[in-house]
């Protein structure tokens, strides 16, 4: 069953509403394409609900807005609420019909108008959306929390060692490797320039480390002074690094603790989801690559394999144009999101022996690393799709050939 908006041919009304942060913009069209209502709504519940109360004498409802989630999330809830279908219209899609209108102005008056055409002369274009679980709101609203915590992890992390590069490069060739533990970050916290590590002493040191590396603290002492010792001089810039890298690492340090919390809180909900065995089964499926495949795949429709790769951004796109033929290349479009799921998915199940002989066979055929590790995302999203549809577990063919 398509993911397509099936009983079109029901609808009296279409509403295109482009939606804002404060205000939307609503355009109704009748079958006829008979503008009924062209209105600026404010971000509030009663207001909406009397405009869906105010059209529902012309017949049955179609509501369509161009941003199903966050600043579109009440109007989609309101119109749920009233037992109306609604549907969006992909930003892509709207791009490109926009094109198709005369004129050149960007109006929410306009954009609402052209996805109330949209909706109403070209329902292939409009994607369903079902009422939401909210389990997987949550691990939605989650799940891009956790996404920014790492981007946020990740710049904080590289801003320590770039100044740590600049002050003295043999201690961030010790250090630097090692941020993603918390006595680096401690140490930095209480010790962050070499003059305060050399004042210090090298017993103290060992004493702040051996309290959360009990296995590392002696090794990393001990290269932390011999690069000391490399360095005699003193860089400038190095009095505001002292003051700089101390908040850096205790910034650092809240972020991976809140990665934790969050991840917790996660790992819960997917364990509790019923999908939970059965997408772990597959090799290199752990619980953040389980969450993004339940909230960017499970309760949408896909018609096929090639359907959900497509939407995966994982399906080939071939060039050609006359006699100049440039081949096949990875897609650029898709959802960015489960992509990049996928593919660090794909890239950890490299230690898993039917994946490595299938990413090897690519990479015998002279396909690049990341070509050949985009294939094997390719033939793992056909296996989960066929999981999904089937609900069945994962299994090896040499499981399925003893059994």
């Amino acid at each position: 069953m398509s993911d397509m908006i099936t009983n079109h041919a029901d609808i009296d009304v279409f509403i295109g509403i482009d939606v804002g942060k404060h205000n939307h913009h609503a355009v109704a069209l009748d079958r006829d394409g008979k503008q009924l209502l062209s209105k600026a709504l404010p971000q509030n519940e009663t207001k909406l609900r009397a405009l869906l109360d105010r059209l529902r004498k012309h017949g049955t409802l179609l509501v369509v807005v161009d941003q199903p989630a966050t600043i579109g999330a009440l109007p989609v809830a309101v119109a749920q609420a009233e037992s109306i279908t609604v549907a969006y219209l992909p930003g892509l899609a709207m791009r490109r019909i926009a094109d198709l209108h005369p004129g050149e102005a960007k109006t929410d008056a306009r954009d609402a108008a052209i996805i109330a055409e949209a909706a109403r002369t070209m329902p292939h274009t409009l994607r369903g959306i079902r009422v939401a679980d909210e389990n997987v709101a949550e691990l939605s609203m989650l799940c891009g929390y956790d996404d920014d915590l790492a981007k946020q992890a990740t710049a904080t992390s590289n801003r320590i060692r770039g100044l740590l590069t600049q002050i003295h490069p043999g201690l961030e060739t010790v250090i630097g490797p090692h941020l993603d533990h918390p006595a680096m970050l401690a140490l930095l916290a209480k010790y962050p320039t070499p003059k305060a590590l050399r004042h210090a002493g090298k017993h103290r040191v060992e004493t702040l480390l051996r309290k959360q590396a009990p296995r590392a603290w002696k090794r990393w002492a001990t290269a932390i002074f011999t690069a000391l010792d490399g360095q005699t001089v003193v860089v400038s810039g190095t009095d505001a690094a002292g003051l700089v890298l101390p908040q850096l690492a205790t910034s650092l340090a809240q972020t991976r603790q809140s990665r934790d919390e969050v991840f917790a809180r996660i790992e819960e909900l997917v364990e509790a989801h019923p999908l939970f065995e059965l997408l772990t089964s597959m090799p290199a499926v752990g619980v953040r690559t389980a969450a993004r495949i339940l909230t960017e795949v499970v309760g949408k429709d896909f018609e096929s394999a090639g359907h959900l790769a497509s939407y995966a951004g994982l399906a080939p796109v071939t060039w050609r144009s006359g006699t100049s033929i440039r081949g096949d290349h990875s897609s650029r479009r898709g959802n960015k999101i489960l992509k990049r799921a996928l593919f660090l998915s794909a890239f950890a199940a490299l230690k898993d022996p039917l994946s490595r002989a299938y990413y090897d066979k690519k990479r015998a055929e002279h396909k690049k690393h990341n070509q050949a590790l985009i294939a094997l995302a390719r033939r793992r999203c056909n296996v989960l799709y066929a999981m999904l549809r089937d609900g069945a577990y994962f299994h090896t063919p040499e499981a399925t050939t003893a059994a």
